[in-house]
């Protein structure tokens, strides 16, 4: 787990909070285990397989494209958490469901950006998978779980594929205010938050006990993200 300065003030309570969060999120995602992945046939083995080929044929005889494994996945999140850049090529032209969620709810694209996947994330986006899904049990975007990873490249991939920039989920965090609360103020997430100020994510919007960005990052004691801040507003 990612440590930072104990923080001072009116903010502390719930940064300490926030700070407990952080495993919790990252563990959110379900991917196939390998009894599951050993016990997969059709459509579901041939997308973790990465066996396109395969995957057309089974189309054509007409498998279901959106069948659903024991976690509610489907062939196509089933690739894209194994990376499979043919096979989601394949499922999609297919006709599968990019807006599916698993039982996690976690659509192809939010899947791809918490991986870090950026190969697989540009390939979903290529042949029409939303940026702007509202996902996960906090009612986020892959832009927010990206935010909160620190996974810069993927943000900025999001931001250029149309991803609301200012959606507030349900613990009232913007991807500003997560790239902050539950970054560690380090080159990746600073690098995060510089491409949300670039896009002109609104800096205004503060948490629900009233904390902006701003005092956020100071309140952690993250003065390069401070100074980023102040310049932006000023501006």
């Amino acid at each position: 787990m990612l440590r930072a300065p104990v923080p001072k003030g009116r903010c502390a309570g719930w940064l300490l909070v926030a700070a407990l969060l952080v495993p919790l999120w990252a563990a959110a995602q379900t991917p196939p285990s390998s009894r599951e992945i050993a016990n997969y046939s059709g459509l579901h083995a041939a997308a973790h397989n990465g066996q396109a080929e395969r995957i057309a044929r089974l189309v054509a005889a007409g498998a279901k494209l959106n069948a659903r494994d024991g976690n509610g996945r489907t062939a196509l999140h089933v690739a894209t958490f194994a990376g499979q850049g043919d096979a989601i090529r394949s499922l999609i032209q297919a006709g599968a469901a990019t807006s599916a969620l698993d039982d996690d709810r976690y659509d192809a694209v939010t899947i791809a950006a918490v991986a870090n996947d950026e190969s697989t994330l540009a390939t979903l986006l290529g042949l029409g998978a939303s940026a702007a899904l509202i996902t996960s049990r906090y009612d986020g975007t892959a832009l927010i779980a990206a935010a909160h990873l620190g996974h810069a490249g993927i943000v900025r991939q999001l931001i250029a594929a149309g991803a609301p920039l200012d959606h507030i989920n349900n613990l009232h965090w913007t991807a500003v205010i997560e790239s902050i609360t539950l970054g560690d103020g380090g080159p990746r997430h600073r690098e995060t938050l510089a491409a949300l100020i670039r896009a002109g994510a609104d800096l205004r919007i503060a948490d629900r006990r009233g904390n902006t960005p701003l005092a956020l990052a100071r309140s952690r004691g993250y003065r390069e993200m401070e100074k980023m801040l102040m310049e932006a507003v000023a501006r």
